[in-house]
């Protein structure tokens, strides 16, 4: 079965995406830890990130880097987090997360409330950084 982020991939769910090319894919969380708050996934379905192949996994890596100096000049923040859990879709992704402080990273603190019309201007925002 195609995991939520596979029917993002496919077109089948609707995405704020920031970023893409012919192997990646990233877009804002729409439960944000904190505004700005992006996934960055492989188009390929693969459960875990560690069984991705060592050339994916860099160039998933650059690709997320790339994503991450757009996201810091778009939304004001001290530095941009990364994080990779893999226990909430099992779809390999990478948490980008402007950050002030240690707590921006919680992830069991509450999701920040958010708009569709404010992650469609966010979005717009990164892409055009």
């Amino acid at each position: 079965m195609a995991t939520i982020f596979s029917k993002i991939v496919n077109g089948e769910l609707p995405c704020h995406k920031v970023a893409e090319d012919d192997q990646f894919l990233a877009f804002l969380d729409i439960t944000p830890l904190r505004k700005g708050h992006v996934l960055v996934i492989p188009k390929a379905e693969v459960d875990y990130i560690f069984d991705l192949e060592d050339k994916l996994l860099g160039e998933m890596m650059c690709f997320a880097k790339a994503v991450a100096i757009k996201l810091k000049s778009a939304v004001p923040c001290k530095r941009i987090g990364v994080s990779v859990i893999g226990l909430e879709v099992p779809h390999a992704h990478i948490h980008l997360v402007p950050l002030d402080s240690l707590n921006d990273m919680n992830f069991a603190k509450q999701k920040t409330p958010i708009s569709q019309d404010e992650l469609a201007k966010i979005a717009t925002k990164i892409r055009l950084a």
